[in-house]
């Protein structure tokens, strides 16, 4: 998922750069604030459009900031940010439970939440429903870069100088890509981060510069201006389904897995209307829409995935081979690590 996609405002709104009106939906009606590009187009014919015919309720798509821009809103706004579902990652969703932002879901409002793997609903809190799971990929180009690579290492191969590109600090891409490099080299994944904020002084040397949106990100290896970065496997499936000459592995170092949820702020005008959007979604068709569509992974253990992505995804006995940091320490930590890597990294780039 890319978590990091740039937004804009869509459908019977605007493009003015402004949220949702929460006064202007009326019943019958909620207010989804999620990502534009490839996963707007998807979302809508897979979810939201099966979603209102079965339902009758109108979703309004407001497609405006980034996971972390969002949960901003919900706080400055006291857990009224004018849209009734949001969908962030599983860090947003515990901190908004901390918080007391974010409204508790219950299986017995949302029954679907039962069916999801304990152990990746566990990481998202009782406030975060998963939808989807997805992890930090190496996207390379095939036709420059000789063979398979398996190491993270690539990235600081002298052969792909000025033909790395790295995300901004403010797409959690950087932040686990940073956490992979420092236990590569010793570190830890939320301790002792030297090791990695070295390496990636090194990589950011390699690199011609930081982007936050995927959909900018992406750019730059579909154009072959560069040859290898970091990018979240759904999004790389899209590229190597496109035809595009790229593929992407899951190095032998490990990789961080993005934990997507759907939540509702405590504030939210439309909440029946929002946890039955979060039902539709959980459902087993629902989810096999979205898996089939937008190329990612599944909470759900029970749902038929395509083929051609079996080998692809993360498989629930597979979750123990991940690195999964406490989001929690995370979240303390982030605006020490962001001042250090505007400090030790960004300067580093060419």
């Amino acid at each position: 998922m890319g978590v990091c996609l740039r937004r804009a405002i869509v459908g019977v709104f605007p493009i003015l750069g402004f949220g949702v009106d929460p006064g202007s939906v009326a019943a019958g009606q909620l207010v989804l604030n999620s990502y534009g590009g490839p996963y707007e187009e998807i979302i809508r014919s897979r979810i939201i459009e099966p979603f209102e015919a079965e339902t009758g309720i109108r979703v309004v798509y407001d497609a405006v900031g980034s996971s972390s821009q969002d949960y901003a809103k919900i706080k400055a706004t006291g857990g009224r940010p004018g849209f009734d579902v949001v969908v962030m990652t599983a860090a947003q969703a515990l901190q908004g439970c901390q918080d007391g932002l974010l409204e508790k879901l219950s299986v017995d409002v949302i029954g679907e939440l039962a069916a999801l793997a304990s152990r990746l609903s566990d990481v998202a809190g009782p406030c975060g429903a998963v939808h989807e799971v997805q992890y930090m990929a190496l996207l390379y180009r095939t036709d420059q870069v000789k063979g398979v690579p398996s190491s993270w290492n690539l990235l600081l191969d002298p052969a792909l100088s000025d033909r790395v590109i790295l995300p901004t600090f403010q797409n959690v891409m950087a932040v686990n890509l940073l956490q992979v490099m420092s236990v590569m080299n010793g570190g830890g994944l939320v301790d002792n981060l030297d090791p990695g904020f070295a390496v990636m002084a090194k990589v950011a040397g390699q690199s011609i510069g930081f982007e936050q949106s995927s959909a900018i990100l992406e750019s730059y290896i579909k154009d072959g201006s560069v040859w290898a970065m970091p990018f979240w496997n759904g999004r790389a499936q899209l590229l190597v389904d496109s035809g595009a000459p790229v593929n992407y592995v899951r190095p032998s170092e490990g990789t961080i897995p993005l934990i997507a949820t759907l939540s509702v702020p405590v504030g939210a005008e439309n909440k029946e209307a929002a946890y039955r959007f979060i039902d539709f979604f959980l459902r087993k068709s629902s989810q096999e829409a979205w898996v089939a569509g937008y190329r990612v992974g599944s909470a759900r253990t029970d749902i038929v995935v395509p083929e051609e992505l079996r080998d692809r995804q993360i498989k629930e006995n597979e979750l123990d081979q991940l690195l999964l940091p406490d989001l929690t320490v995370m979240a303390e930590r982030m605006a020490e690590w962001s001042e250090r890597w505007d400090r030790d990294v960004v300067p580093a780039a060419r």
